[in-house]
């Protein structure tokens, strides 16, 4: 009994904080769910029902912040991932102040997406946005609305979060170039191997491993994009940058409809483990040498 009893207080945690949420939320989903109703009937897949029926708001609001999370994953993930991939092949070499622009990188990502967000929404603001500043100022050209203009109002989000979050990947990629042996290199120059031959030839390949877990992780934190659009662009316009989370928390805590908003996390949730599930299978055959 006594690994058991070590593993007591987390099984404990475990059962409180998610089993029974999750359970609570899936009890949600199945019963027509009004805090002042006297009763709660259950409507069985009812709200599951209407994500999928075009003519309810639910399936358009729905499916039009999963195709807007989805353009915001499809565009951050390769920046963030070749922008840190860049930086940390730039700050492994010996240069001078190399721990300083290592810390620079990595600083904004200990701030608060509150605060990233009220800067960068400043930052691209459409009358006294910087950018518009250096626009107008320096460059003798027409203020842009980022902010109320469709397409255009994705530039600050994905522009701060690649600045907000560079730094862990540019962290995970140092890392792991630092795990690399100088032998394979110094063979590489005996051999006449060009700085590009070396990068396509030793450092990709043995970067392999950390770039599938900086693609996993990197993903799966853009899929949960909440705070930046909520910040920056509330959504707008027209719900163009609206993304699933942002549009899971309106239809609760704004509409009050809270069986529909359980049952498109559930479904979002459902997207999430299959993406997870995929990924996990691309790891174990990667660790396995089959891929």
């Amino acid at each position: 009994m006594t690994p058991y009893l070590y593993l007591l207080p987390f099984l404990l945690l475990f059962l409180v904080f998610v089993v029974y949420p999750v359970g609570y939320g899936l009890f949600v989903s199945l019963h027509r769910w009004d805090l002042l109703a006297e009763t709660r009937p259950f409507v069985g897949l009812e709200y599951y029902r209407n994500l999928f029926d075009p003519e309810t708001p639910q399936s358009q609001f729905f499916w039009n912040s999963m195709k807007n999370t989805g353009f915001f994953t499809l565009i951050s993930v390769p920046l963030l991932i070749g922008a840190s991939l860049g930086l940390a092949l730039l700050l492994h070499r010996p240069i001078f102040g190399r721990a300083f622009f290592r810390s620079v990188f990595f600083l904004p990502g200990i701030l608060t997406v509150s605060v990233m967000g009220i800067l960068w929404r400043w930052m691209f603001d459409n009358q006294i946005g910087l950018v518009n500043a250096v626009r107008t100022d320096l460059l003798g050209l027409q203020p842009l609305p980022f902010l109320s203009t469709e397409g255009l109002a994705w530039v600050p989000v994905i522009v701060g979060t690649v600045w907000w979050t560079i730094g862990f990947n540019m962290t995970l990629y140092l890392a792991g170039l630092g795990n690399i042996s100088q032998s394979y290199y110094e063979a590489a120059e005996i051999d006449g191997a060009t700085p590009w031959a070396k990068f396509r030839f030793i450092t990709w390949p043995l970067l392999a491993p950390v770039t599938l877990f900086v693609f996993v992780t990197t993903v799966l934190a853009s899929f949960q994009l909440f705070g930046q659009t909520l910040v920056i662009t509330s959504g707008g316009p027209n719900r163009t940058t609206q993304s699933t989370i942002q549009y899971i928390t309106e239809e609760a805590f704004s509409n009050n409809q809270f069986s529909s908003a359980s049952a498109m996390a559930f479904m979002f949730g459902l997207a999430m483990l299959i993406f997870t599930y995929l990924q996990f299978r691309i790891m174990a055959r990667d660790a396995r040498g089959e891929g």
